[in-house]
């Protein structure tokens, strides 16, 4: 996976608790010091990654601190994984869950961990035609969606722990919700925009496998950028509209002519926005193509995608005022909320 860094303080794991457990449940756990690293992208979920001898695994727990209803459910997570793997390998592999909250302090659960080059802000320095290489990537990304949403769901158990039928009116009433429920500052144009969502959600058109969260730094790709090795973050993933999880990826998806706050908003722009990359046109392009979906109301999916990436952003921040979290990262998140949510609006002329 990408690059570890030391463990963030305040973010520590229990080792001893941990290693105990180990040696418990996992077959032929090697008797031989645990390592401990994070993996320092993301703001939701901590991410671990685990090595003793040849052992590697990476363990997923909730950040730390007070969680919203519903959110961070380590179990879900697992068992969608445990769900997908088998028809959709680009999915970690699930190793075990851990219910028992003596041993971290939380649930935890463990995956495989796949090996692979992460491209985030820029594409890897030995990359040659970089021209080339951003097309590629951006052809795979398409491909790789549209592969995710051909996967019969059916097959996977997964209905078990969706409900298709009727998404997008509670992913819209219940966004809306989280939203007041995070509230810390008044923005004008929010009202605006949560009345325009609840009165013109569309009809879905097509159920699929959901990942909800697919984006450039949720891949791994081989060294050469040839292939896709993991697709990562499956916490949001269900069973749902097909062109939500579009619309979501392309909320992630930045162009060069973005608004310039829209892209330095988490720091520095993704390589999306380089103008080496698939334009969201043409990524959609490419994925209408490959799926043979109809895009005709996108527009609409792209608006509360955006407007669902702020409540994430005002959930973060929520914690962050609320004195749940220390991380100095999430100190501008309330601006990055006023900006998600004008820029959704702009979208509504679309």
């Amino acid at each position: 996976m990408s690059a570890t860094i030391p463990v963030r303080k305040g973010e520590e794991l229990r080792k001893e608790k941990l290693f105990q457990y180990l040696s418990e449940q996992i077959r032929d756990f090697p008797q031989e010091p645990l390592e401990i690293t994070q993996f320092g992208t993301g703001a939701s979920n901590l991410t671990y990654a685990l090595k003793a001898g040849n052992w590697e695994a990476v363990l997923r727990r909730p950040p730390l601190g007070p969680l919203a209803p519903k959110a961070h459910d380590m179990k879900r997570e697992y068992e969608v994984l445990n769900a997908l793997h088998p028809l959709f390998p680009l999915a970690p592999k699930p190793l075990t869950y851990c219910g028992d909250k003596t041993v971290l302090g939380s649930s935890f659960f463990l995956m495989e961990r796949k090996e692979g080059i992460l491209v985030d802000t820029e594409l890897p320095e030995w990359t040659e035609n970089k021209e080339e290489a951003g097309k590629r990537i951006s052809a795979l990304m398409a491909d790789t969606l549209a592969e995710l949403h051909k996967v019969p769901y059916e097959q996977t158990g997964l209905t078990e722990i969706s409900k298709p039928n009727g998404f997008m009116e509670r992913q819209v009433t219940g966004w809306i919700e989280r939203y007041q429920r995070a509230k810390t500052d008044d923005i004008a144009e929010a009202d605006i925009l949560m009345k325009w969502l609840a009165e013109r959600i569309p009809d879905t058109q097509y159920i699929s496998v959901i990942h909800y969260d697919f984006k450039l730094n949720n891949a791994l790709f081989s060294r050469d950028l040839y292939e896709l090795s993991g697709l990562f973050d499956w916490e949001m993933a269900t069973v749902g509209d097909s062109l939500a999880d579009l619309g979501a990826a392309m909320s992630y998806w930045m162009e060069p002519d973005d608004p310039l706050p829209l892209k330095l908003g988490l720091g520095k722009p993704s390589v999306t926005a380089s103008g080496m990359f698939y334009s969201r046109k043409e990524f959609m392009e490419r994925y209408a193509l490959k799926s043979g979906k109809d895009l005709t109301h996108i527009h609409y999916y792209l608006t509360f995608a955006y407007f669902k990436l702020s409540v994430i952003c005002q959930q973060i921040y929520y914690r962050y005022k609320k004195g749940q979290t220390a991380d100095q990262r999430f100190a501008d998140f309330g601006k990055y909320t006023e900006i998600l949510i004008q820029h959704a609006l702009a979208q509504t002329g679309k």
